[in-house]
């Protein structure tokens, strides 16, 4: 079993060392990464609005690379979680919904979705049937929660099945939200 690990804005995959013994999932593996660009002492996955759309494009191409070589010979997609907060949230729909491979599940926390039109024209088919969570904070003040709440809510009402959640918190992981998710992991 693997889970891969995509930090946000600013972080690096330092900021996510703590998650794997927090789930405690046994014979998990994890992946934490880093962004591919620089971003004041850490890392980023794309650039700030309005020119996205260029970083999004090649993370993806990289993710691609990584998730290919891994799936080669030392793990299976289907055993497989990608885990994503803010940024990382946003590469976990853009990417894992593109994605040849259809993992276990998918982990979207405090983000949001480049184009939620496209995403429903350009995803791969095979993944709608696997396992989507989405969780924000309702007091969010980086990635309003009205917006992301909404894009999900456009992917369900477009048929695409994924679970979504809201809790009490700002642009952050909570404790009560990291327990459901490792509930919600246990489960697949």
């Amino acid at each position: 079993k693997l889970m891969v690990i995509l930090h946000g804005r600013g972080d690096s995959s330092h900021g996510f060392t703590f998650l794997p013994s927090y789930l405690n999932i046994d014979d998990m593996n994890y992946l934490l990464l880093d962004a591919p660009y620089d971003y004041y002492g850490g890392f980023s996955w794309y650039d700030l609005p309005p020119n996205q759309l260029k970083g999004i494009a090649y993370s993806s191409a990289v993710l691609a690379d990584i998730f290919d070589t891994l799936f080669k010979k030392e793990f299976n997609a289907e055993e497989s979680f990608l885990f994503g907060f803010s940024q990382g949230a946003l590469l976990t729909f853009e990417f894992g919904a593109r994605y040849e491979k259809v993992l276990a599940g998918y982990i979207a926390v405090s983000g949001y979705i480049y184009d939620p039109e496209n995403l429903l024209i350009e995803m791969n088919p095979n993944v709608n049937t696997s396992n989507w969570l989405s969780t924000h904070g309702t007091y969010d003040d980086v990635l309003p929660f009205d917006t992301s709440s909404a894009q999900v809510a456009y992917l369900q009402d477009q048929g695409f099945d994924i679970t979504f959640k809201s809790y009490p918190k700002t642009h952050s992981v909570a404790e009560d939200e990291l327990q459901m998710i490792a509930e919600w992991i246990k489960t697949r």
